[in-house]
């Protein structure tokens, strides 16, 4: 795929003066549970903003409701609090009508995937100029501790005492499903591999959305520990590099290779018979097709072989821009429109008692 000729960063007004990580530090109490994942999130995105090098006045962070969506207290840039699971709505109106702001929505597994479920798949659908941290815990935190649209089968919380009997949601999978333009998976802890791909995700034009395996040591505590434990994440990651081959474990033993029977992905030990056919990463390719079969590859019960990194990043016609271009055409041929007359025009009516 071809690069963005023209990054949209261009249309948002620079810092006069470099920045640094406390310069994007608020003035209020960070207030989640001592040894929440929240805080490493909240360091890396505060340690990397600096890079972006934007005027902090025309940056946005936007939450919905949730432990995750007091974020922009923390940040000293503009932000807003907002109703639940109508983050991607909000931010969509700002993206669209002030294309000088750098609008990120940060967001949690139960706000975006229950009650904000078509709001985050419309504003993927229609790559709209957002990046989208969806913090994903695999519970309800803020409300102590249901099942979450992306709980595992069985899971066992104040809601479910029996078992949840609901099939979890995978967020990169539905994301890809919405043909989102990028997406990624990265983890609270590794705070390298996330500044990493924060950094792929703010250059992309459109939406990116970011899952971050986040830890909540209060109602479900443990739950990413075999991509975290040294001595199982070797064996349990797989790292996602475009143009390199898909290898991981103790001296790159495993590898993903496509079955030539079913045309699904399937991880084998690597010999010299099959190492041919050891899948080299594409993010750019035109389809999501293997992007999605990787996404299905992690067990939801044990995560075990859980792909991290960028999935997807290709270059499609961004919602903002378009309908920038569709305006300016509107007013060059029509001229600029009344709303008042608008109002009062034929096609309103007055009711009477």
């Amino acid at each position: 795929m071809p690069e963005p000729t023209e990054p949209l960063l261009h249309l948002v007004p620079k810092a006069e003066a470099a920045q640094s990580m406390k310069d994007f530090k608020s003035d209020q109490e960070v207030r989640w549970c001592p040894g929440c994942g929240d805080y490493a999130v909240l360091a890396a995105v505060q340690g990397f903003m600096p890079e972006l090098g934007l005027a902090r006045e025309n940056i946005v962070f936007v939450s919905g409701i949730g432990c995750s969506s007091r974020f922009p207290y923390y940040m000293n840039t503009y932000g807003m609090h907002s109703i639940h699971g109508r983050a991607p709505a909000i931010a969509t109106g700002l993206a669209t009508s002030r294309r000088d702001l750098s609008v990120w929505v940060v967001t949690g597994d139960g706000d975006a995937l229950s009650i904000g479920g078509n709001h985050l798949i419309h504003a993927l659908r229609r790559n709209v100029n957002l990046k989208i941290l969806l913090f994903n815990n695999r519970i309800y935190g803020l409300t102590k501790g249901q099942y979450s649209p992306t709980s595992e089968l069985g899971k066992i919380t104040k809601s479910t005492p029996m078992g949840s009997l609901d099939a979890p949601f995978n967020p990169v999978s539905l994301a890809l499903g919405a043909e989102a333009s990028f997406v990624a998976r990265t983890v609270d802890s590794d705070r390298k591999h996330l500044t990493e791909v924060l950094r792929q995700a703010s250059a992309h034009n459109g939406t990116a959305l970011v899952e971050i395996y986040q830890n909540c040591n209060i109602f479900n505590d443990g739950a990413f520990e075999a991509l975290k434990d040294k001595d199982q994440a070797q064996e349990a990651v797989i790292r996602l590099e475009h143009g390199r081959p898909i290898r991981f474990g103790a001296d790159n033993a495993k590898g993903v290779v496509r079955d030539p029977a079913t045309g699904d992905l399937k991880v084998v030990t690597v010999t010299p018979d099959n190492e041919g056919s050891v899948l080299i990463h594409d993010a750019h390719a035109a389809t999501p097709t293997t992007a999605f079969a990787l996404s299905r590859l992690a067990d939801p019960d044990t995560l075990h072989q859980t792909p991290i990194g960028v999935f997807r990043s290709v270059d499609r016609p961004v919602y903002d821009t378009l309908m920038a271009d569709q305006l300016e055409t509107a007013v060059e041929r029509y001229g600029k429109g009344d709303l008042g007359q608008l109002l009062t025009g034929n096609d309103t009516w007055t009711v009477v008692g």
